[in-house]
């Protein structure tokens, strides 16, 4: 692609695919690697030797760029075992010219450069290795996210989506995996593109259309059905209801994917708005995947119709919720989503 980020485009497509080498080596095995975080939330050596890949093949092109990432060293340093199970997976893909750290404390270091990182003015990377890993532990769809920040703004995104073919037609879903993998490119300004996953990084993506809506267009949503201990329950179903939207149209655990399929036209929308106030979206699950949607008509905001602020921190926390929808119908989207909250006497969620 040409353009002012045709370099970094490069170097991404070349680290998304031989992050997927990865990834596919760790789905055909038995045993994942899952480590639970402290958060409760699952990792897997896969997610840990992503992370190091790509930040070492950033870093070899671009030295003077920072990372902001989800995960950290905190699980290797603490298991040698573990470090060592990464440590061989990378070295696997080395054999294959991919570019990995030279050491396993170079491994480490790299992967705090992400875990530590905080937004900044300049030029900075967000990385989410795999993005929906409880997903991905089952077999079903993930995605391997990969944004540049410039001045506070997604100047770049290259999300690889394993399981999803450039030419899939229909709902897609968690289960939904196509032999086929794609990846899908998008600079602001300059629209949006998707590929297979597979072939040279100058292989010449296809664009995707910008598209419109008014007030009849029948829209389709993608929500994530198993996710009612994050979000107000039923409030999606009701939204739907009132507007009219297919519903859930696409079903996807992974933000990434919720993005991307926003962004390739399978839906037109996608709300979500957290139970608990306290609760905030995380830089790595959406920087890069909105420019998915955005170049492709979209406009996004959280439940207030605040534009969303990157710049915030690793955890979002200018910003409550998501409303996301082709720009012609955001608005009245939003109004729809603040009167059902208004309406279960949720007025605490919108203060």
């Amino acid at each position: 692609m040409d353009g002012p980020y045709a370099r970094e485009i490069t170097v991404a497509i070349t680290a998304v695919q031989n992050a997927v080498q990865i990834s596919s080596r760790v789905l055909a095995a038995k045993d994942k690697g899952v480590v639970e975080k402290e958060d409760q939330t699952p990792v897997t050596v896969a997610d840990l030797a992503i992370q190091a890949l790509l930040t070492a093949s950033i870093h070899a092109s671009f030295p003077d760029d920072s990372f902001v990432g989800e995960e950290s060293s905190k699980a290797l340093r603490a298991s040698p075992s573990l470090l060592e199970a990464v440590w061989a997976l990378l070295q696997e893909v080395r054999e294959s010219g991919a570019c990995v750290p030279a050491s396993r404390e170079q491994l480490c270091d790299m992967l705090d450069w992400c875990g530590n990182g905080e937004p900044s003015s300049g030029r900075f990377w967000v990385f989410d290795p795999i993005d929906g890993t409880k997903a991905f532990i089952r077999g079903q769809n993930y995605a391997i996210n990969v944004c540049l920040m410039s001045g506070g703004k997604q100047a770049m995104s290259c999300v690889g989506i394993p399981m999803l073919s450039p030419t899939h037609t229909g709902p897609i879903n968690n289960d939904t995996t196509d032999s086929e993998g794609s990846i899908m490119i998008a600079t602001l300004g300059g629209g949006v593109y998707i590929r297979p996953l597979a072939g040279s990084p100058d292989l010449p993506p296809r664009r995707l259309p910008r598209r419109t809506a008014d007030a009849s267009t029948r829209l389709t949503a993608v929500t994530c059905v198993e996710g009612t201990d994050s979000a107000v329950p039923g409030l999606n179903t009701k939204v739907a209801a009132r507007l009219g939207i297919t519903y859930p149209g696409n079903d996807l655990l992974a933000w990434v994917l919720r993005w991307a399929v926003c962004g390739l036209g399978a839906a037109d929308c996608t709300v979500w708005v957290y139970r608990k106030r306290e609760r905030r979206g995380k830089i790595w699950d959406h920087a890069g995947a909105i420019l998915l949607f955005e170049e492709a008509g979209g406009k996004v905001s959280d439940v207030h119709g605040r534009p969303i602020d990157f710049m915030a921190g690793r955890t979002m926390t200018g910003n409550f919720g998501f409303v996301g929808a082709l720009e012609g119908v955001h608005g009245h989207v939003l109004a729809t989503v603040q009167d059902i909250v208004k309406e279960e006497g949720l007025l605490d969620l919108l203060q």
